[in-house]
């Protein structure tokens, strides 16, 4: 039997939360629904969830501290739903641990694709066998979807995880932002080539990676880039 993934919708407009649900529901998603931010944090901590699509502005809490607040207590994937279409809004979003950002009117048959598409990403490998790469201080269990920094495990979202895995399979090689952006994000995101920027700082903070003197992650300058393994160098 196929496992039905529980979402979690959180959005103050019932026209929109209800259209959404709906198309999730047809999709055969189970949905549970939170009309602002403190309702979707009690929702949170009662039940596991394997998805959550989050309005930025909501009453009471915001979206934003609701997106830091899982975040720091879970990868769980986070689609962000705004009204502002400015990059540096959809930056922001994906600085403060979203996965996805779209913005409103969107399509809801867009959202069920995205959602699709993170679910498909984020699930664990069935393998039972462990497969593990090591970069100097760096490790990477696949099959664990775990990272390690001198023994220390790092939390990664969904996407951090997937772009660094997809960097360090080819150590060396150089990705463009827009290689990046349609196999990390798995579908085309023209113009949003800045989230991979968004992502790649993240990991950097994350892994201790200084960007003036990389020991793992490579900026090159106008093109993309690039993962190295310490003992090449």
């Amino acid at each position: 039997m196929q496992e039905i993934r529980h979402i979690l919708l959180v959005e103050d407009e019932k026209a929109i939360r209800e259209a959404v649900a709906a198309y999730l529901e047809r999709e055969n998603y189970k949905v549970t629904t939170a009309v602002d931010g403190q309702e979707a944090l009690d929702e949170f901590d009662k039940r596991h969830f394997d998805l959550i699509v989050l309005d930025r502005m909501l009453p009471r809490v915001s979206g934003d501290e609701v997106c830091l607040t899982v975040r720091g207590r879970s990868d769980v994937p986070i689609i962000m739903l705004t009204a502002r279409g400015e990059v540096e809004d959809r930056i922001i979003g994906l600085e403060l641990g979203a996965d996805d950002y779209l913005i409103k009117p969107f399509s809801p048959r867009e959202l069920v694709a995205r959602v699709r598409a993170l679910l498909r990403r984020s699930k664990m490998e069935s393998d039972p066998q462990r497969e593990i790469q090591t970069f100097g201080d760096l490790e990477i269990d696949l099959s664990g979807h775990k990272v390690f920094v001198a023994g220390k495990e790092v939390d990664l979202t969904a996407s951090e995880f997937k772009l660094l895995t997809m960097l360090s399979h080819y150590p060396g090689r150089v990705y463009t932002r827009i290689e990046l952006v349609e196999k990390v994000l798995g579908y085309d995101f023209e113009g949003y080539e800045r989230t991979i920027d968004s992502h790649i700082k993240n990991l950097r903070a994350k892994l201790g990676d200084d960007p003036r003197n990389p020991t793992w992650l490579y900026t090159v300058h106008g093109i993309g880039y690039r993962f190295e393994d310490p003992k090449d160098k």
